[in-house]
């Protein structure tokens, strides 16, 4: 069984940076592809950044060059580097695992705000 616990959300101004953290328990994290999502008040949850099993990396428009996805196997942990935030970013962000059919898995969720 698969859990996911994130961490390091809060209260940040705009121009300001945050890292979340995604711990995960179970067997064999290398080999799932990570993501984190984020879904604001009244829109749908949507896809901020994936990390593949190899290193491959992906990202949204909207947070390329601001944001940065890394994992360390050896600690199964999924982090997520979010600088020059936003109010546009305010949101929840979700910490997701995934790997082959039936296997997709999510966590708890985190708040970030971005607010002056």
């Amino acid at each position: 069984q698969v859990q996911l616990v994130e961490s390091g959300g809060g209260l940040v101004q705009p121009g300001g940076s945050l890292r979340l953290s995604c711990a995960f328990s179970g067997n064999i994290f290398s080999i799932y592809t990570m993501a984190w999502y984020r879904q604001a008040p009244g829109k749908q949850r949507e896809l901020v950044a994936s990390i593949t099993n190899s290193g491959s990396t992906n990202y949204a428009d909207s947070v390329k060059g601001r944001f940065t996805i890394s994992r360390d196997n050896a600690k199964k942990t999924v982090y997520l580097q979010m600088n020059s935030l936003k109010p546009e970013d305010t949101a929840v962000y979700f910490c997701n695992a995934k790997w082959g059919v039936g296997m997709d898995y999510w966590g708890q969720g985190t708040q970030v705000t971005v607010s002056s």
